[in-house]
């Protein structure tokens, strides 16, 4: 008698996807990338709009996504609805590059930004301290660190959907109030620091800084120049704002996806937006645009040379002193714990997709006596746990960069596609302001993609190389690759 479960749970409602959205979105971006899109485009004025813009392009893209979610509620997601817009390699491709890097190399990333802040309370379990190396293999404390993030949140969730959701739902709630209230210091301290009324004068002042040998070069930017440096900014918020997709992947799981699902992308996405936003508001109202690398004090480095880019503790240090990289250190490590949970848990459900139409592990498509794909998580924990291990995740996520954009304008194109082959199919959820805003998220993407591929060509055209090489794989599985799982 086989008592291994053939379906799954559905114990996610409207509140539980809606916390994946945030969860998974809210990493360690939102405290770090600023600094860099300051430094690539100068004003504050130009940070905020970068922001915007992001949070723009986010909400269209969830709104497009909420009618094929509500259209093909099924577990996989994004996966299933590249296979049934195009064909079954283009949603292979997407699988491939997903399991390869896209959310595996995140899990990575995040552990190990998981694992750095924990060093800041810890520092016995920073990146120096070495345990073991073998050849180009290195073992730190920090990337061990990583690695048991990893697999302790990869064991919960083969325990279960109820197990993986509290995890979401408690660590979400915590850094959302957590942030309002990093937000909410800042802006009541910022009334009276007269900082914001400094940056102001140089709000639209466009220039890209530069430190090579100890010294500043500020290059002014206009024109075709802005762009291109608008562009190339926009990786660090994109990368923050993303894996809002992910609750697409439980829809196996979820109560009333057709309704919940469109729903959880709609607040979850909005909610982001206006957090990341106000938070940028906030770091302008405490610390100055500009600065000098090696400054006295966090007023002195300015946003643009925070301390390893932390702006959110160089802001909390102006207002709270030298306890503010303690107190960011832990809301950091709760934001990424949570961030990963998130990943982790959804993750795992396109692996079981795949491997039920034949590309992918068998064992991977079966559901364990919990009602989850235990072997999706536990093959997904391995890899990732190799790509802490290397240290690679990094520059495969540069990568990537590309191929992700390039899956989002696919999967929006889909909603066009399927709305004039599957006319009659059943829709209880139309995207907002479709045919014009999706038409917009597309050609907005389409010139971000291009933007990088001439300004970034050292991580776009091997981005584009991972995808391809996803070809020959998947005529290679579908000749000699397992059948489907019974």
């Amino acid at each position: 008698m086989n008592d291994t479960p053939h379906e799954f749970r559905r114990a996610l409602g409207l509140f539980d996807g809606t916390m994946l959205v945030i969860g998974s979105m809210i990493g360690s971006g939102i405290f770090i990338v600023s600094a860099d899109i300051a430094r690539t485009v100068g004003g504050g004025g130009w940070l905020l709009l970068i922001w915007v813009i992001t949070g723009l392009m986010t909400v269209t893209g969830a709104l497009a996504y909420g009618e094929l979610a509500g259209m093909m509620p099924h577990a996989g997601g994004q996966y299933v609805y590249l296979r049934e817009a195009y064909n079954p390699l283009v949603g292979f491709l997407y699988g491939w590059t997903f399991f390869l890097v896209i959310q595996t190399g995140t899990i990575a990333a995040v552990g190990v930004a998981f694992a750095k802040f924990t060093a800041v309370l810890f520092p016995g379990l920073g990146e120096t301290n070495v345990l073991f190396q073998a050849g180009p293999v290195k073992l730190t404390a920090q990337r061990l660190v990583a690695m048991l993030n990893v697999a302790v949140l990869t064991f919960i969730n083969t325990r279960g959907i109820v197990g993986g959701k509290w995890i979401q739902n408690t660590f979400t709630t915590a850094k959302t109030i957590a942030l309002i209230a990093l937000i909410a210091l800042g802006l009541a301290a910022g009334i009276s620091l007269g900082v914001f009324r400094g940056n102001l004068n140089t709000f639209w002042n466009a220039a890209t800084t530069r430190v090579a040998s100890g010294s500043i070069s500020v290059e002014p930017l206009a024109g075709f120049a802005l762009l291109g440096a608008l562009g190339v900014a926009m990786v660090g918020s994109l990368f923050s704002s993303d894996a809002w997709n992910n609750v697409t992947f439980t829809a196996g799981e979820t109560l009333e996806p057709h309704r919940n699902i469109p729903l959880s992308l709609a607040i979850g996405t909005g909610a982001v937006t206006i957090l990341y936003i106000l938070a940028n508001v906030a770091y302008l109202t405490v610390l100055p645009v500009t600065g000098v690398p090696g400054g006295a004090d966090a007023a002195a480095r300015g946003i643009q040379f925070a301390a390893s880019d932390r702006v959110a503790t160089a802001a909390m240090s102006v207002i709270m002193g030298p306890g503010a990289a303690a107190v960011m250190a832990a809301l950091i490590m709760i934001s990424t714990f949570g961030c990963n949970n998130g990943l982790i848990l959804s993750g795992a459900r396109v692996y079981y997709a795949m491997a039920r139409d034949g590309v992918f592990f068998r064992s991977a498509g079966r559901l364990n006596s919990r009602s989850v794909p235990g072997a999706a998580l536990l093959v997904q924990g391995v890899w990732a746990c190799l790509l802490c291990l290397s240290g690679t995740y990094g520059d495969l996520l540069d990568y990537v960069i590309f191929a992700v954009l390039l899956f989002y304008i696919l999967t929006v194109a889909g909603l066009f596609i399927l709305r004039r082959q599957r006319p009659d199919a059943d829709r209880p959820y139309r995207a907002f302001g479709y045919p014009a805003l999706p038409a917009l998220y597309i050609v907005t993407a389409i010139a971000i993609s291009v933007d990088l591929l001439i300004f970034k060509p050292a991580y776009t055209w091997p981005g584009l190389g991972i995808v391809l090489i996803g070809i020959p794989v998947y005529y290679a599985w579908k000749i000699s690759g397992p059948a489907r799982p019974e």
